[in-house]
């Protein structure tokens, strides 16, 4: 990189006019996984979508350090979506409803947002 000289992250316009990174930057900054997304998250006050390989729900102690991961939403976790390494895709604030849930859909409020999670086949 040429000294003063700022890194550029290459970005492409979605469909519905929003920026999102390229899968060739994506590669490079070691984003992408293997395969095809599982999981589709819905933010309900923009239609923010978000698609992820693999999910967990974070559990969080009284002093908001992790304590577990787990495979089941509840209240006080928040969704985190992979891939699992040193970068992810999204990150929830904590769940305080889950207001529909099924074995392949969950729709829950946290603290600022409402979100539906899709299962995809």
């Amino acid at each position: 990189m040429i000294p003063g000289e700022q890194p550029k992250i290459l970005l492409e316009m979605d469909e519905n006019g929003n920026l999102k990174m390229t899968d060739d930057q994506a590669a490079l900054l070691g984003l992408l996984t293997q395969g095809k997304p599982n999981w589709k998250l819905v933010r309900e006050r923009d239609n923010l979508i978000n698609h992820s390989v693999d999910i967990k729900w974070i559990e969080w102690d009284e002093d908001g350090r992790y304590l577990a991961d787990h495979q089941e939403p509840a209240i006080g976790r928040s969704l985190l979506m992979g891939p699992f390494n040193q970068f992810f895709n999204w990150q929830t604030t904590d769940v305080t409803e889950i207001v529909e849930q099924r074995e392949d859909y969950v729709k829950f409020k946290t603290k600022n947002s409402i979100y539906e999670l899709f299962k995809l086949k």
